[in-house]
């Protein structure tokens, strides 16, 4: 159920804590990144353009969970980016 402390945190300005810029950036470059790939990869389409509406999506919903889902929790380190690596079958 949203509670209405939900809403408010939704639907509040949260200025960027110590570490977070670093954060949403890292996101973006990735999105960036992925969406790059996409346009290289696909015909010029209705399905393209939604394919990089997902990933414009997907960034801002994941820049949102830093914004909105630590107001108080404690700021964590530097973030080492995940790559996933294909392993040998």
């Amino acid at each position: 159920m949203i509670s209405t402390a939900d809403l408010e945190n939704w639907f509040t300005y949260h200025a960027p804590r110590e570490g977070q810029p670093e954060r949403y950036l890292a996101i973006r470059e990735a999105g960036k990144a992925f969406a790059a790939v996409v346009v290289a990869n696909t015909p010029s389409s209705a399905d393209q353009t939604v394919a990089v509406r997902k990933i414009r999506e997907a960034v801002m919903v994941a820049n949102q969970a830093i914004a909105c889902e630590q107001r108080d929790a404690a700021v964590p380190g530097p973030m080492t980016p995940l790559v996933a690596k294909a392993e040998a079958p």
